[in-house]
């Protein structure tokens, strides 16, 4: 079961509604952006996994003290993604010299992640094409696991909800 709500919801009704994760999604603008919607930080204080898509995971980088910033070269399309970390995301998921296809739409990039973060997957243009933290369960990508043309998407986004959310498939 899953609901989707807007970045302004208050951390209130977020609480209110005990979620076992939660998802920022992809958006059309940049984090760092004067009119750029930004979810209330105090999401990564409830103890409950945290997944960013795209805007979401710059956004969850910036509001954790890391380093967002134009790229210098947009990246749209197919990329491919070499995984260095097969564990949450990317349990069961081949590394080194496998590639996998992705599907980036961005123009901007992360630069300098925060503390207790590290890159777990990375592309030709993307140095943090994926992150965790390292001890909390705060999880991000620059692809979009949502889309079709990222072959390992339903994988991802699997590993999110039954590995790290520990969900169980019983709808």
């Amino acid at each position: 079961y899953s609901e989707i709500h807007p970045f302004s919801i208050s951390i209130e009704k977020i609480k209110s509604l005990k979620p076992t994760g939660i998802v920022l999604s992809g958006g059309p603008c940049s984090v760092y952006d004067e009119d750029a919607p930004h979810s209330d930080p105090e999401v990564f204080n409830l103890g409950v996994p945290v997944l960013g898509i795209c805007y979401g995971a710059q956004l969850m980088i910036q509001q954790l003290g890391g380093q967002v910033e134009k790229a210098d070269k947009r990246e749209f399309g197919k990329a491919e993604l070499s995984v260095n970390f097969t564990e949450g995301l990317f349990a069961s998921l081949e590394t080194g010299e496998a590639h996998h296809q992705v599907w980036m739409s961005h123009g901007d990039r992360v630069e300098v992640v925060p503390e207790g973060f590290e890159a777990t997957a990375t592309s030709d243009h993307s140095p943090y094409a994926a992150m965790r933290h390292k001890e909390k369960p705060f999880v991000a990508v620059q692809f979009h696991p949502e889309v079709a043309h990222t072959l390992i998407g339903n994988d991802v986004l699997r590993n999110f909800i039954f590995g790290i959310c520990n969900c169980s498939p019983t709808w």
